[in-house]
């Protein structure tokens, strides 16, 4: 049934009736993952409830009577804020009521059991908003009244309830402060580790939030052979964890991998390629990349060497120029760079756009090319002679510096599927010459 509320939906349950009574299926995956159902028994006629409005979704029906159901969107933001709606519920019908909308009901009949599934524990510390019952035409008298619902404020003097927020993790990290130039403060709280560490999140309120995006990392690649539980803390263990509070709070969670969890065999990897990493870098990014996916709700993002605000390769060969320093670079390890906008506007697509949950390549867009070629188009880029770019092998490069952690030889992502969702990255060599010229500005 259609409703003058938006995402609040009726929907009709199959009852059978027999000379014992009647059995239903009351709830069967639809809309909410359930972690609390309640009952409110209901001794008489016309007692009347409401209007409550939590940070939670709900599914309501009864186990026995009737009840009148009723609802206010109090939704700040919301198309429908103000709309009402009413609707009889016998033990055929169930409703889904979206956070944000207050609900409230009568009992038809005296001994109803009114029955609701929720998908957040109630929390004394949550945000939680309140209208009269008088905004609603009650087919009886309302009787039974708590006095909180006596008191209970007009919608036009009523407090409405936020919107939910993104909670972003590694807020100060190249990605992490592309999307703030996304998502706005009303749309996403920014954090970085000294506010909330991954690995330790503690306690903390999830009820105002829908989606996390995790840009907190262990990034040194080299650092990973020698430290390799500070890896497998941040990149795996921490990684288990929000995919567990994500599933309890039935959140969706976005989580970036990289192209370290694959042995760079094949020329261009696709989605569906199983991990093979070289070092321990990359095996506790391939741990992360499998956590993230035991959630219900997932994006996993794959990418490949990314540069914005921030320390990364590009930096450091734009650095070198400017120093007039001619730098060795590793000619045989190959892939296609990702600018970190790109990166931040593909995973707001994947969120606005509702795509299919999973696993996507997210890079930008352009030709695979070696480290070094890449450096000598940052060379170019900067005004410098791309000749003073030295071309050496992983190996020989080895020999200059010491040993170093194995990389993938060929690092190039497919970008077939996250393209099908309508998102097109720009061109690296393009973003590349955009990055160069703010950076000198």
């Amino acid at each position: 049934m259609n409703t003058p509320i938006e995402g609040l939906e009726v929907h009709e349950l199959t009852v059978h009736a027999d000379n014992r009574g009647w059995f239903k299926e009351n709830w069967a995956g639809q809309k909410l993952r359930p972690v609390q159902n309640n009952v409110s028994f209901n001794a008489r006629r016309g007692a009347t409830r409401g209007m409550h409005a939590e940070p939670w979704d709900k599914w309501v029906s009864v186990a026995n009577g009737r009840v009148y159901g009723a609802w206010v969107d109090m939704r700040e933001g919301s198309a429908t804020f103000g709309a009402t709606f009413g609707v009889e519920i016998g033990p055929g019908t169930a409703v889904f009521v979206p956070r944000g909308v207050a609900n409230g009901f009568q009992a038809l009949e005296d001994a109803t059991s009114y029955i609701y599934l929720v998908n957040q524990r109630y929390n004394p510390n949550g945000a939680y908003a309140f209208c009269s019952y008088r905004e609603i035409e009650w087919p009886l008298t309302p009787t039974e009244l708590s006095e909180a619902d006596k008191e209970h404020p007009a919608l036009a003097d009523a407090t409405p309830v936020p919107p939910r927020k993104i909670l972003v993790t590694g807020a100060n990290g190249q990605l992490g402060r592309a999307l703030r130039a996304v998502y706005t403060d009303a749309e996403a709280d920014f954090f970085i580790r000294e506010e909330f560490d991954i690995t330790d999140p503690g306690e903390r309120d999830w009820s105002g939030y829908w989606a996390i995006i995790n840009c907190a990392a262990y990034n040194d690649v080299n650092g990973a052979e020698t430290d390799r539980a500070g890896a497998w803390a941040v990149n795996a263990t921490a990684v288990a964890g929000l995919a567990r509070i994500a599933d309890e709070h039935d959140l969706t969670l976005v989580h970036v991998s990289s192209d370290y969890i694959f042995d760079g065999t094949v020329e261009v990897h696709d989605e569906a390629e199983l991990p093979s990493p070289l070092s321990a870098y990359g095996t506790s990014k391939a741990a992360g990349d499998t956590a993230a996916q035991t959630t219900r709700r997932h994006y996993v993002i794959r990418t490949s060497w990314v540069f914005g605000e921030g320390a990364n390769f590009m930096d450091t060969m734009a650095r070198l120029h400017a120093r007039g320093v001619s730098p060795s670079v590793v000619c045989d390890q190959r892939g296609r760079p990702t600018s970190a906008e790109d990166l931040a506007k593909g995973i707001a697509h994947l969120l606005a756009t509702g795509a299919e949950y999973g696993v996507y390549n997210l890079t930008s867009e352009g030709d695979t090319a070696g480290r070094d070629e890449i450096a000598m188009a940052v060379f170019a880029g900067c005004g410098g002679d791309p000749a003073d770019v030295h071309p050496v092998t992983s190996a020989q490069y080895a020999e200059l510096v010491g040993p170093e952690a194995p990389r993938p030889r060929e690092s190039t992502l497919s970008l077939d599927k996250i393209k099908a969702t309508g998102f097109s990255p720009s061109n690296w060599r393009a973003a590349l010459a955009i990055y160069l010229a703010l950076r000198e500005g």
